[in-house]
């Protein structure tokens, strides 16, 4: 009897929370259903609980997410350095719990990034803080990667100097970067054109780069790779596959260094 007065109250909790007004998504109301009824199976079966920490969110979520920007570019680059194998590869800005992640797991990379990082016990990541809107070494690297960074230089969101012509400077660094023959793997994001949202990023046309000269004079593409607005990778396609479809795509260039100035 006291277990049925019990699941009573409960029910009448649950009840007037399920139909607050504070919970119109129909999803939400259901998650809440879900974990009540989870909570009661819990409780029937003698379980303990301490306390409640609520987690509705997870109910009908997928395993995980495979689509997007930085899930496809981090793995695609990976798998290309892993194939190349250069004796000296640098990263300059990208994510560190992603990309860096995924190429540390095999060999030793050189990271750059104008933010500071704490120490990490994981050998493979060497980490130095500088700014790459400002002088480099040249010619240090056989292969320099960059993934969704260089749309953020100069606007000051992490804490770097405000500059309007910040990615450029960025992507004249990159080149000077590497060695004669050495690979440049790119990434940003692409629209129909050339936009700024300040202080979030910047938008390129996706035919953007190649009007650079440095890019132009110095630099031939490899292949181009691309994510669409609905976070789908297409892999190994013209540029002008890209040009005029996406609001918010990305476009992943790989070039390499020309041994002499095209």
């Amino acid at each position: 009897m006291e277990e049925q007065s019990m699941r009573k109250k409960i029910r009448r909790k649950l009840e007037r929370l399920v139909h607050s007004p504070l919970l119109a998504n129909p999803l939400e109301k259901e998650a809440l259903r879900e974990f009540n009824r989870s909570k009661a199976r819990w409780l029937a079966a003698g379980g303990r609980i301490d306390r409640n920490f609520a987690i509705k969110s997870d109910f009908m979520a997928d395993a995980g997410s495979n689509k997007g920007h930085y899930f496809h570019q981090d793995l695609l680059v990976a798998t290309f350095i892993f194939e190349e194998n250069p004796v000296r590869h640098i990263d300059v800005g990208s994510r560190i719990d992603g990309f860096v992640a995924h190429v540390a797991a095999f060999r030793p990379i050189e990271v750059v990034d104008v933010r500071p990082l704490p120490s990490t016990p994981h050998k493979n990541i060497i980490f130095r803080q500088a700014n790459l809107m400002e002088t480099v070494e040249e010619e240090i690297a056989d292969s320099v990667s960059c993934l969704h960074a260089i749309e953020h230089f100069g606007m000051g969101r992490y804490g770097d100097p405000t500059d309007i012509n910040g990615h450029l400077k960025g992507i004249d660094n990159l080149v000077r970067m590497l060695k004669p023959g050495g690979k440049l793997y790119i990434s940003f994001p692409i629209g129909k054109e050339n936009e700024v949202h300040f202080n979030a990023h910047r938008i390129f046309h996706p035919e953007f780069i190649f009007k650079l000269s440095v890019i132009s004079s110095e630099m031939r593409l490899l292949r181009f790779d691309y994510v669409d607005d609905d976070g789908d990778l297409h892999t190994n396609t013209p540029v002008s596959e890209a040009v005029g479809r996406f609001n918010f795509g990305c476009g992943i260039y790989t070039f390499e260094k020309a041994q002499t100035p095209c």
